[in-house]
């Protein structure tokens, strides 16, 4: 028997709206109903549809969470980091989502709505669905949509009516972004556009991922002025120094450099303070506050040989946006949160404490044993904050490690951003 085929956004736009809608409806109840469907929902939905089975999201209707009074509005949207490129966000969605009786939503990554803008019909809809400033709009709570599907998978995701998993949003089509931090890939929260069933149009994607980038990218621009600003401090401080010392920002990328080999950044522990600090990429250093950031000056490893930084690692890829690398060794203990990318690798190393070769890492995570550049390009990012504790020829923990791995409570949760072959494969077991 063949196997059936998967409906796409090209597929959809293509039929009339509602022919669209009540096949996604089939597509939707047959697979709630532990059937298979003629037609397959696409993978990022199909996915997300796990996880609400899995968690135990109420098809029927979402349960909302408590709306966040004002006073706790207005704290947020001061705390924001999206809050200086919101007249980006703004100058490029609002006016086009008007005229399409869309509206805009920016969310946190918590995926509480902050700020919400565009067609005032539209706007009185999305009240009465409970998609207002200061809601829960996580996929945890209401299930698959345009704002917290995207914060799991940390890409575009477009959402058209059955494709949500709760039913009272079937009359909604919702496309988001994610908008990550350049500085060191945190997810700062989703733009998304949102408007009627029938105003659903395929190209809503491309654009709301366009305006997301042009937003990341106005932050980068922050980000340089900053690092400009340390270097023109740092400058003169390094200069009177001998021996080896960096200046970096709180978030380790560096501004300035003396009597060593200048690297973009380094990976800085959460507790940073002046005095002694150990890092896995530079050993012992002396840490001294700087406007901006730490002027950093490692001690001479001959006078102080420095041991294997610790013998137990946890890797924890349990959360949906949050992978925690600790390492612990009594007054070495040391956090960092891990990028997407590299949660996937060290999961893949984790799960073959015998070792990966490039190739098989390759073919693991690209379905492509050819691309081995990227691998190595990426693990060598991995090893400045890793150092001694991760091994090569092939990729593996050092033998002496003991390597502790805390996986979520559903297989269908495991590294829901991924797209690896190998990690697809992990959690395929818990798909419907």
């Amino acid at each position: 028997m063949n196997a059936p085929s998967t409906i796409d956004l090209a597929r959809i736009s293509a039929m009339d709206l509602a022919h669209a809608a009540r096949l996604l409806k089939g597509v939707r109840d047959a697979t709630l109903a532990g059937q298979r469907p003629r037609v397959m929902p696409r993978p990022v939905i199909r996915e997300s549809w796990g996880r609400m089975l899995a968690g135990g999201v109420d098809p029927d209707r979402d349960v909302r969470s408590r709306l966040l009074d004002e006073e706790e509005l207005e704290e947020r949207r001061r705390a924001s980091p999206l809050l200086p490129v919101l007249p980006v966000l703004r100058d490029a969605l609002v006016t086009v989502a008007d005229a399409a009786q869309h509206i805009m939503v920016v969310c946190d990554a918590d995926g509480r709505v902050l700020w919400r803008e565009g067609s005032s019909a539209v706007l009185r809809k999305a009240d009465a669905l409970g998609f207002e400033p200061g809601a829960d709009w996580s996929e945890g709570v209401v299930g698959t949509n345009g704002v917290g599907t995207p914060l799991v998978v940390r890409r575009p995701v477009q959402v058209f009516s059955a494709e949500h998993f709760v039913r009272t949003h079937h009359s909604w089509t919702c496309t988001g972004a994610p908008v990550t931090d350049p500085r060191d890939g945190t997810l700062l929260g989703v733009v998304d556009v949102s408007g009627p069933l029938r105003t659903m149009h395929p190209a809503t994607m491309a654009l709301v991922d366009s305006v997301a980038k042009l937003a990341e990218a106005r932050l980068r621009e922050r980000h340089v002025t900053a690092l400009e600003r340390l270097r023109a401090v740092a400058a003169p401080v390094l200069a009177r120094l001998a021996g080896r010392a960096l200046a970096v920002d709180a978030h380790g990328w560096t501004a300035a450099v003396t009597g060593m080999p200048a690297a973009d950044r380094l990976a800085l522990p959460k507790s940073l303070a002046a005095g002694r600090a150990w890092l896995p990429s530079l050993g012992t250093c002396r840490v001294e506050p700087l406007p901006g950031g730490w002027l950093l000056r490692p001690e001479d490893p001959r006078e102080a040989p420095e041991p294997l930084p610790a013998t137990r690692l946890v890797l924890d890829v349990s959360g949906p946006r949050r992978w925690t690398l600790a390492t612990l060794g009594g007054a070495r203990d040391w956090t960092h949160d891990l990028s997407p990318r590299h949660a996937e690798l060290l999961y893949l190393l984790a799960t073959h404490r015998k070792g990966r070769s490039a190739s098989g890492l390759a073919e693991d995570m690209f379905g492509d044993p050819a691309r081995t550049v990227t691998v190595r390009a990426e693990l060598s990012r991995v090893r400045r904050y890793l150092g001694a504790l991760l091994a090569h020829r092939p990729y593996r923990f050092h033998e002496d490690v003991e390597v502790e791995l805390i996986l979520p409570d559903h297989p269908a949760s495991l590294l829901p951003h991924s797209a690896a072959p190998a990690i697809r494969r992990a959690r395929s077991v818990a798909e419907p």
